[in-house]
């Protein structure tokens, strides 16, 4: 049914993407599907990475060593905006249509009250494509 499965990940924060890493590795051996890590990032050197070419190459590292864990072909595709935090699901909604995804997965946080001012990247991301949208909240143990 899916072919190809678009990850947003940041990786400064692999405590917030690392549930979603499961069901993308579950998701993809199912499907047989190949998986894309997508990251957005400005120009500016910041925590991760001094440029973007410098962040592509670490997605890139992560993105084989998560081929690993699911077995199926990955690619991984840096975007860049001078203002990643204002222009992050604008990015993303674009991104799925630039690597042909029909499935993305990301993660989310349980709902609450500012989502009526301040939506969820998920949930704007959903409204916004034509791919399916699978949103993994963190485990309430």
């Amino acid at each position: 049914m899916f072919k190809k499965i678009m990850v947003p990940v940041d990786l400064a924060h692999f405590d917030v993407i690392e549930p979603s890493l499961q069901v993308v590795a579950d998701q993809a051996r199912h499907y047989k599907a190949e998986v894309c890590y997508v990251a957005v990032t400005s120009t500016v050197p910041g925590s991760v990475a001094h440029n973007p070419e410098e962040y592509q190459q670490k997605l890139e590292a992560f993105a084989q060593e998560r081929a690993k864990v699911h077995g199926q072909p990955v690619s991984a595709r840096v975007f860049t905006t001078p203002d990643p935090i204002a222009e992050l699901d604008d990015v993303l909604i674009d991104a799925i249509d630039e690597v042909s995804a029909d499935l993305v997965i990301m993660p989310t946080h349980p709902p609450k009250h500012l989502d009526v001012v301040i939506p969820s990247h998920g949930g704007k991301v959903a409204t916004h494509t034509k791919a399916s949208v699978f949103l993994v909240r963190p485990s309430q143990d």
